[in-house]
């Protein structure tokens, strides 16, 4: 080889060497962060809050009670099971509807439900998870401060639940504040929504307890606790 040649080849070489030096020294690609589908709320048109990828393969609905101990029970057992494992992947999307059953269950499903997709799921787990707390002090009340509330109209009723039980305080602690807690007690379109959305239940899903579980459009009979609820998702693709 004449000697401009040993200098081509010689400089090719080190261009090479210096081209994986370079290479070997750039930081490998780091993975896209996965998206946390939890942080993913709306309002579903009908009348539920919706956490998670909107196009899941697995579809859970939960008509619960916010004085159902039943539910509450879920709520601490289930929902961070469910939530870390199938909502957050994707994988899974879990609506929860407010099947009222009582002023006290109103009133507490009316603030929620003020809070936003922001703050209705965080209120309504610490509802459940205060549930013995605000619901006793009902029974503190004197017979003749029990009377006088049961006595009352339904919009000061709610008001007056709200007050006793501290549930508007707790309101003002997810973006409520006391003027906006008041008027959405007193709207009579929500506790129409609230109605309207316990109709569906009972004529559509035959409902007749909470919490009640439909996957994927169809109920799931017998699924009342995560120990069996979970089976059936996982069986759906969850």
């Amino acid at each position: 080889m004449t000697r401009p040649g040993r200098i081509l080849a010689a400089a090719a070489l080190a261009c090479l060497a210096a081209g994986g030096a370079a290479i070997a020294a750039r930081p490998a690609a780091r993975p896209s962060a996965q998206r946390d589908w939890a942080r993913v709320v709306v309002a579903t048109p009908e009348g539920g809050f919706r956490m998670g990828n909107p196009n899941a393969a697995v579809k859970l609905i939960e008509y619960g009670s916010l004085t159902c101990p039943h539910c509450a029970h879920f709520e601490s057992e289930g929902v961070p099971a469910l939530v870390q494992n199938y909502v957050r992947t994707g994988k899974l999307s879990y609506e929860f509807r407010n099947f009222v059953r009582d002023p006290y269950d109103l009133t507490a499903a009316l603030l929620s439900r003020c809070a936003g997709p922001r703050g209705y799921f965080p209120m309504t787990h610490e509802i459940f998870a205060t549930q013995d707390q605000w619901t006793g002090r009902f029974a503190k009340l004197s017979a003749s401060d029990y009377d006088a509330l049961e006595a009352m109209a339904p919009t000061p009723k709610v008001i007056r639940i709200a007050g006793i039980a501290g549930l508007d305080a707790m309101a003002a602690r997810y973006g409520v504040p006391a003027p906006r807690a008041k008027a959405c007690l007193s709207d009579a379109a929500g506790v129409k929504r609230l109605t309207d959305m316990r109709q569906v239940a009972v004529t559509k899903f035959e409902l007749q307890g909470t919490p009640t579980f439909v996957i994927n459009g169809r109920k799931a009979d017998g699924a009342a606790a995560w120990a069996t609820l979970e089976p059936l998702l996982k069986a759906q693709g969850g």
